[in-house]
């Protein structure tokens, strides 16, 4: 399984999902690195965000809608202390490493698939 842009550009081809409670709560938590790119599924619309809080890298956050499009994008947020909070109801979080966005260009907007 990829996570792959409307235009087939492929982000990454390693995807993770955190789709449990638990899952969902530690996340990228006491990790070293992160290989690929880790979806969050909050099962609804939610109206949080996402938390460093024992995050060792900075990452870049897609927060999605329950179409898979992309509704806000925070970059290089920080290790430890960053928080990223998209402003709008969303459904689905992608986590990502720091300049990936950038990267291959994402743009609100556009529609993820995987």
């Amino acid at each position: 399984m990829s996570l792959t842009k409307s235009d087939g550009t492929i982000i990454s081809e390693k995807v993770e999902h955190a789709d449990t409670f638990l899952g969902k709560i530690v996340g990228l938590m006491f990790r070293k690195e992160l290989q690929g790119v880790l979806i969050f599924d909050m099962g609804h619309n939610a109206f949080d965000g996402i938390h460093m809080i024992f995050v060792r890298f900075p990452i870049d956050v897609v927060f999605l809608d329950h179409d898979k499009n992309i509704i806000n994008i925070k970059t290089n947020v920080r290790p430890w202390l960053g928080t990223a909070f998209p402003g709008a109801f969303f459904r689905y979080a992608i986590e990502m490493p720091a300049g990936t966005a950038e990267k291959v260009a994402l743009k609100a907007g556009e529609r993820l698939t995987w």
